[in-house]
């Protein structure tokens, strides 16, 4: 025979909140499928960023204000959330100078100002690929093809590598579309995007693929040869001209525009960059 026992009363008090705990879950996983759908229509994430509560201090806002174009040209807003994001960039990685370098406040707020600032329209912006950050005083050699490099990004050993003096000329010049810090990011970017499923690595795969599907048009590829507006480089393989793309598009938004505006559209809806006038 079974003994039917009494409910426990000294656990009955908790059955209203698993039952709020279920439907939280159930809630969570409807809005995931909604941002999932959002993203994926309308290109772009539903929520690009959450909370701000990481600050600069003040010589490294200065350092932002006087050296960075891209920060001068952001609205109140988004400063906050750049400095947010810039602030998390350094507390998470591990700034290593080579070859004598002493690493700088300096070096470390730029270097994370480009980073965020190409992930700027991303929700996921972080970069988890890189924990370093190995910096040189200028081109260095890499064993990774036994030769000289400004920059390399090496997902083996979790690092993103730079030649300062390169990537200081990079930064300083800002509209001759070589910049090697957006070069390497974005190679981490492209990388990231392939491992990942997350919203934002679903809508930079989309929109590659329109790019690459662009590039088999015969009138784009004629006038591409006609105009040779992107450096040779670019045609190395189609991961180097979507970091070749990436600094046109950061450094020359209204020129790259006019001469390719479908180029330019599809990059724009792979990093989402709808702030600072672009």
């Amino acid at each position: 025979m079974m003994l039917l026992l009494p409910p426990d009363e000294d656990i009955a008090w908790m059955a209203p909140y698993a039952y709020a705990v279920v439907l939280l879950g159930f809630f969570f996983i409807l809005f995931r499928l909604f941002e999932s759908w959002y993203a994926s229509t309308y290109n772009k994430p539903l929520f690009r960023h959450y909370l701000v509560y990481r600050k600069l201090s003040e010589t490294q806002r200065t350092i932002l204000e006087q050296d960075f174009s891209f920060y001068k040209k952001l609205s109140e807003k988004h400063k906050k959330q750049f400095c947010h994001r810039v602030a998390r960039f350094i507390a998470d990685k591990e700034f290593v100078g080579r070859e004598g370098v002493v690493v700088t406040e300096k070096m470390k707020v730029l270097i994370a100002a480009t980073g965020c600032m190409l992930s700027f329209g991303r929700k996921n912006y972080e970069y988890s690929l890189i924990e370093f950050i190995l910096i040189y005083p200028k081109e260095f050699y890499s064993a990774v093809n036994a030769a000289y490099h400004k920059g390399e990004f090496n997902p083996r050993e979790r690092a993103l590598v730079l030649s300062w003096a390169d990537f200081e000329t990079g930064y300083k010049i800002s509209d001759d579309n070589l910049n090697l810090g957006i070069h390497e990011f974005m190679h981490a970017m492209q990388l990231e995007a392939r491992q990942s499923k997350d919203i934002d690595a679903v809508r930079f795969g989309k929109q590659f693929q329109n790019i690459l599907t662009q590039l088999t048009n015969q009138d784009l590829k004629d006038k591409l040869d006609e105009t040779r507006y992107f450096r040779a480089y670019a045609f190395t393989n189609q991961y180097e001209f979507m970091a070749v793309l990436a600094e046109y598009f950061i450094e020359s938004p209204s020129d790259f525009k006019t001469h390719f505006p479908k180029l330019y559209n599809y990059t724009q809806k792979l990093l989402n960059f709808t702030f600072a006038g672009y």
